[in-house]
């Protein structure tokens, strides 16, 4: 298995003149590659290889002189860069072709200067001292802020600088599937469905709540009055360059506060669960509606892939349900699905079966969803069955929407 491993680095002056070199020079040789992929595509003939774009675009390009200042940088990064524009054309024709699962893939694009910027190193460009420091390439020894130490011996580093100016080491290294397992729950009733929604982020077993802290919300009003402050300074100025950081910097924090917080509950979920369900949202669906905005600031899609990740890697059941279930109409005491539907069903929060149950929504549908888990996980079962026992599939007679 594959993680990677993030590090703060603090490079000095001289250093970040040299980082920004290497940037610029693996962002040429990136859109050089894009260029020429395009300019054979309209004139017809083959795309060339990368051994080829390597020779013309690195090699011979270092002898002529609009791009001598090749030579000043590492060779690794630049052949990392053309690698990478491989992988992106590969990705693009396999999503064309249905290979390639997922959505679909566009075609590469050229890499801006204002945009987050990465040059990759192999083991040929980097080492590790025994002080601690990190060394690159062309670059010098760069001081790294060690939080925790590193699983294995690391395969390639990326040397990353954000759109707000900082500075971090990935390391990619491989670790035992077996590192993170857990020990199994001893109790039989260790499990949880976990149904997400807007107005709290998730129910869990037993009506338990996890809110939703909203950190868009709370930090749009701020964002708003520095994106009116941007529009009024000059392109090209000092004055629009600060302003452009302080945006960034709100939205870094965005980030950092959301990603902190779902790695919180997803830990916390996987910790005090033997077992857990869940929806198969289409998160890309839902942020097309009205409540896009606060789809997207939830994170629902970002939370689903950390949560099976970390469920596989530390040996718990996590079990996907259909998105098409009934979950909330379906009454968790007789089986009727008398819930509330459509749109205008959502303000509804608690309803009355005709059996006399009183249910509260979000509660009923983790009961559902948590009881259909164990029916797939007891029967190996890849499709979910509605109520009266039929497919639950868009376009199938009987389906339960």
């Amino acid at each position: 298995m594959l993680l990677r491993y993030s590090y703060r680095i603090y490079p000095t002056g001289p250093q970040r003149k040299a980082l920004a070199r290497t940037f610029g020079c693996v962002r040429t040789v990136y859109n050089d590659a894009v260029a020429a992929r395009r300019a054979a595509f309209k004139a017809g003939l083959p795309y060339p290889s990368t051994g080829a774009l390597d020779k013309q675009l690195i090699t011979k390009a270092k002898r002529t002189t609009e791009r001598s200042w090749l030579a000043e940088v590492s060779t690794v990064p630049l052949q990392q860069a053309l690698r990478d524009c491989q992988a992106a054309y590969r990705n693009f024709f396999e999503s064309l072709t249905g290979k390639r699962a997922g959505d679909r893939v566009g075609p590469p694009r050229f890499r801006r200067r204002s945009a987050r910027q990465t040059a990759r190193y192999t083991r040929n460009g980097f080492r590790i001292r025994a002080s601690g420091r990190l060394y690159i390439a062309k670059i010098g020894e760069l001081k790294v802020a060690w939080s925790r130490g590193l699983a294995s011996e690391p395969s390639s580093v990326t040397i990353v600088k954000t759109t707000t100016g900082k500075y971090f080491a990935s390391f990619v290294v491989r670790v035992d599937n077996d590192a993170e397992r857990l020990e199994p729950l001893a109790d039989p009733d260790a499990e949880t469905g976990v149904d997400l929604g807007l107005k709290s982020f998730a129910v869990l077993r037993g009506g338990k709540v996890i809110d939703n802290p909203r950190f868009f919300r709370r930090l749009e009003r701020k964002l708003k009055k520095a994106q009116q402050a941007l529009s009024r300074t000059q392109k090209g100025s000092n004055n629009r360059a600060k302003a452009r950081l302080r945006i960034a910097n709100l939205h870094e924090k965005t980030r950092n506060r959301r990603d902190d917080w779902l790695h919180k509950q997803v830990k916390a979920l996987v910790s005090e669960n033997q077992a857990l369900y869940v929806e198969d949202l289409c998160v890309k669906g839902l942020s097309r509606g009205r409540s896009a905005k606060s789809i997207q600031d939830a994170a629902f899609g970002r939370f689903l892939d950390m949560l099976a990740s970390k469920a596989a890697r530390t040996g718990r059941v996590l079990a996907k349900i259909d998105r098409y279930f009934p979950s909330t109409r379906l009454c968790s005491t007789c089986g009727a699905l008398s819930g509330p539907k459509g749109p205008e069903g959502l303000r509804v929060r608690s309803w009355i079966c005709d059996c006399g149950a009183i249910h509260d929504r979000d509660e009923n549908a983790e009961i559902n969803i948590r009881r259909e888990g164990r029916r797939l996980v007891a029967a190996g079962l890849a499709d979910t069955q509605n109520a009266c026992g039929g497919p639950v599939r868009p376009g199938i007679p009987g389906t339960a929407r």
